[in-house]
């Protein structure tokens, strides 16, 4: 009889999958700014960041206003490896001319009650971090900052509404701290359910989802920032308080409220608000048992139709109530005792009646709260693109921990709704006081991590002034490499290449090309057509240079490259013909002429002996005479610098500089004959290869070297050479973030302090990593992805500092190749004596071209320090292959011009 009475109160797993379906929709429509607004489920961020990681330690203070009794905690956090915490506490009663009084006397009182717990606890003098527990939806834009929306529960206190509960706290402390010596700082406002998330997350690191279901109901857990578009930025996670109480304030659980959920709405305080709330918490399931068993009775279903005072009387029934006539294994007396106690003189029909409606009433309550949790769940589980997950609820509340039945129900509905999430349910001890202390720990610890990582980090911001610094100090060293009198003793080399033109258009036939210049080693065959047709085809071989031959002798590795050569000649049947051929040799060379370049020394990891101080086209040609297959005409000898400068010429006549920013980095650019000393001659223009990357190997640039830089050029193959190089380069900037990441780990700020293997391992972080984790489009957990494949299991939080350190690294090596580019463009501008330049720089290198912000914040430094230059930058299209044959082509046709 009872159960088709209250058919409409059971809820079918279709039903509750519905449910599910439809707070899913709502938490969306809460977390994005355009329908936040109109949202019932708020979802509000709470500006903690970050669970417990284990290493929070300390005393700290709590206050806790949201329940029946106002409450003060000292909480001892132990860095003990056991993470223990010791809590103390005292209650206070809050009185209706509090609750219900004006804001001022609220906040007064809780001062004062924190004073008297200081006393008592012999606290007083003592400055200490304090956490604020308000229970209550608040919109907040910091940690220590909250605006209450609305008063819920028995509290309507007056002036407090739209205004920060933090600040007139504050105040009120303020008022004390003269009289009474109580010194906090309010470090936290917490809400009692991400309270309760912190403290289970404080024993259990798993747990990310905190839920209440007592005299009130909420849940909170960890979202991804990159989701919350009501708050800047989206590095890391958020914890989320989604105030799900509201969840139907619109209309959307209409079809599931019954007439007694509807009674029990009109009688309530806040008639049409917090309506979920009204079906699930213990607030309210003891009157809607009374609504329903008044209305049974009066239509002689109970009680042989007698309604008494106790069923006509509101919250006569109370949820203490129903927890003891729910507990089935002392059969009917416990429900028989109360019924009388109420003044019901019931059958033992009566008895078992109202037993079931208890049942079927908390049972709904469970099943909606666990169709609502399991719409969390599927989002965390969604949000780390897992197919299965493990994970951990935290869990207050008195319904909760003294309904007989309540726990289990709600843990197998959730278990039955989300059969791929393993969930734990973990009982948390005082969340609301221990969790605000925890939430504050973390706060505390994440402050002291930030300013020793600020520390850290300080010496690779390099400001305005220092990069002006660093353009001024570059331009002097060019005009010590460009002069006879210095050149010798110079650092930035300023290589005359004896290119003394770029193309004009009228270049054609076919040409070969070498380039060495890394790992690998490419031959090509160019075809370069002129006049309308204009065209440059091209047809290239990669061959690999084993590390063996890279550092093995000069005559092992020409001999390789001959080798190559061969096979190339012939892959493409050409051994017999004579071609012109172009030598893209990136390394430090000094010229006599085009095709006569005598090596300085080797960088990017080659070794060859028996080559430093050696002409580079002999060897060549000693190594073609010793295989005695075929013959070349080795036309000229390039930089990869020079050569990327070329082919951005054949396509802008405006190019006149070549910058490379790769594995290694280096500028050329054409320089008027008269400002070359060390060359003959004044009329026209020649190509310089800088050679920049020594920039600083005479200690010049030292002051904004830091502890990092002098580990990586130490562990290099070249200590103290190509300074600028190492902190501007690809080769360098992953094992400069290695070593950074190497230091934080040590001072306890990384991995949880543990230094892996693969984090001792040299050159194990390839810059390509860089470019891959300073990508936009890449979520945090891709990230971490992207470190467990280096052997290092990230937190959430490792894998933001770390991509920071990616990123001030990447970004100090833009903004010093920018500070030396602008030295150049000036330079020119000066060169030519006009007040506006307008130039074109052709580039090339990985790191350039793959890195998502290393091309724009060079720009902008270019522009920062070169006002008066207008800066256009073109991508090079294979200027060590192209430009090579480009080169021999101008070349040949110099020389041709030249002969006749």
């Amino acid at each position: 009889q009872v159960d088709r009475y209250l058919h409409q109160l059971r809820l079918s797993d279709d039903v509750l999958l519905d449910v599910m379906t439809r707070f899913q929709a709502e938490m969306v429509k809460g977390l994005g700014r355009d329908t936040n607004p109109t949202a019932t489920v708020k979802m509000l961020p709470s500006f903690v960041r970050s669970l417990p990681d284990g290493s929070e330690k300390g005393d700290f203070l709590a206050v806790d206003l949201g329940g029946s009794q106002f409450r003060a905690h000292q909480v001892k956090v132990f860095d003990d490896g056991k993470q223990s915490s010791q809590l103390e506490s005292k209650f206070y009663p809050t009185p209706k001319e509090v609750t219900q009084g004006n804001g001022a006397e609220l906040f007064d009182y809780i001062a004062d009650c924190l004073s008297d717990f200081m006393e008592t606890k012999n606290l007083k003098h003592k400055k200490l971090p304090l956490g604020f527990t308000f229970s209550f939806p608040c919109k907040q834009t910091k940690l220590e900052e909250g605006v209450l929306l609305a008063w819920t529960k028995h509290f309507r206190v007056r002036g407090v509404q739209d205004t920060d509960v933090v600040s007139s706290l504050r105040k009120a402390l303020q008022k004390h701290k003269a009289s009474s010596d109580i010194d906090v700082d309010v470090l936290a406002l917490v809400n009692d359910t991400v309270g309760t998330m912190m403290t289970c997350g404080y024993d259990d690191q798993r747990c990310e989802v905190g839920l209440i279901i007592g005299t009130g109901t909420n849940a909170c857990y960890m979202e991804e920032m990159r989701h919350i578009s009501l708050v800047e930025g989206d590095e890391g996670r958020m914890c989320i308080n989604t105030e799900w109480g509201a969840f139907g304030d619109d209309g959307a659980l209409d079809d599931l409220r019954t007439d007694f959920d509807r009674e029990l709405d009109l009688g309530s305080l806040n008639p049409g608000k917090q309506l979920f709330e009204k079906m699930i918490s213990s607030l309210y399931l003891g009157e809607l048992v009374r609504l329903i068993l008044l209305k049974m009775t009066k239509e002689g279903l109970l009680f042989n139709g007698k309604v008494s005072t106790a069923l006509l009387t509101k919250d006569k029934i109370e949820m203490k109530h129903v927890s003891a006539m729910e507990k089935y294994k002392e059969g009917l007396s416990n429900t028989k005792e109360i019924l009388t106690e109420l003044n019901l003189f019931p059958t033992e029909e009566d008895c078992v009646a109202v037993q079931h409606v208890c049942t079927i009433v908390s049972f709904r309550s469970a099943n909606l709260c666990a169709a609502a949790l399991a719409a969390i769940l599927t989002r965390l589980r969604e949000n780390k693109k897992l197919l299965r997950m493990r994970t951990t609820v935290g869990i207050d509340g008195g319904l909760y921990k003294t309904h007989p039945k309540y726990a289990k129900r709600l843990h197998k509905v959730v278990r039955r709704l989300v059969p791929t999430c393993d969930v734990r349910f973990v009982l948390s001890e005082s969340g609301s006081g221990r969790g605000a202390a925890v939430v504050t720990a973390v706060a505390h610890r994440l402050a002291a991590q930030r300013r020793r990582l600020d520390a850290v980090l300080a010496p690779f911001l390099l400001p305005h002034g220092i990069l002006q610094e660093v353009k001024d100090k570059m331009r002097a060293e060019l005009e010590y490499g460009l002069r006879r009198d210095t050149q010798a003793k110079a650092t930035v080399k300023m290589l005359p290449t004896y290119v003394c033109g770029t193309p004009d258009g009228t270049e054609k036939g076919k040409f070969l090309a070498l380039d060495l210049g890394g790992t690998n080693f490419r031959v090509l065959l160019v075809k370069i057509k002129s006049g309308r047709r204009r065209s440059v085809q091209m047809y290239n071989k990669i061959f690999a240079i084993p590390l063996e031959i890279m550092q093995g002798t000069g005559e092992e590795l020409f001999d390789h490259i001959v080798q190559c050569i061969a096979d190339f000649l012939d892959y493409m049947g050409i051994k017999g013909a004579r071609l012109p051929l172009g030598f893209t040799f990136s390394f430090p060379c000094r010229q006599a002429s085009i095709d006569k370049g005598t090596l300085v020394g080797w960088t990017k990891g080659f070794k060859a002996t028996d080559c430093e101080g050696e002409d580079v086209v002999d060897m060549l040609r000693e190594a073609i005479r010793r295989r005695n297959e075929f013959d070349l005409d080795i036309v000229a000898v390039v930089n990869d610098t020079v050569g990327t400068m070329m082919t951005c010429g054949y396509e802008d006549p405006n190019c006149e500089i070549g910058l490379i920013a790769g594995t290694g980095s280096n500028v050329c650019y054409m320089e008027d004959m008269k400002n070359i000393e060390i060359v003959e001659g004044n009329e026209g223009k020649m190509c310089i290869n800088t050679e920049w990357g020594a920039f600083g190997d005479n200690g010049c640039i030292d002051h904004i070297r830091t502890k990092y830089d002098r580990e990586v050029d130490e562990g290099s193959l070249n200590p103290g050479k190509q300074r600028y190089e190492k902190m501007t380069s690809g080769m360098y900037l992953g094992e400069i973030v290695r070593q950074i990441l190497i230091d934080l780990t040590k001072q306890g700020l990384l991995f949880r302090g543990h230094i892996s293997e693969s984090l001792r391992k040299r050159g194990i972080f390839e810059t390509k990593f860089l470019s891959q984790i300073e990508s936009d489009r890449l979520a945090l957990l891709q990230v971490r992805r992207i470190l467990q494949q280096l052997g290092l299991d990230s937190t959430c939080d490792d894998s933001i500092i770390v991509k920071e350190v990616c990123g001030v690294v990447s970004r100090r090596a833009a903004r010093l190749c920018g500070a030396g580019l602008a030295a150049i463009v000036e330079k020119k501008r000066e060169n030519r004596g006009v007040e506006h330049l307008q130039i074109t720089v052709g580039v090339d290198g990985t790191l350039y071209k793959l890195h998502p912000h290393f091309s724009r914040v060079l720009q902008e430094t270019v522009k920062e320090l070169a006002p008066q230059c207008d800066v256009t930058f073109m991508l090079s299209e294979d200027g060590s292959g192209k430009g090579a044959a480009l080169i021999t082509a101008v070349a040949k046709r110099l020389h041709n011009v030249g002969q006749k």
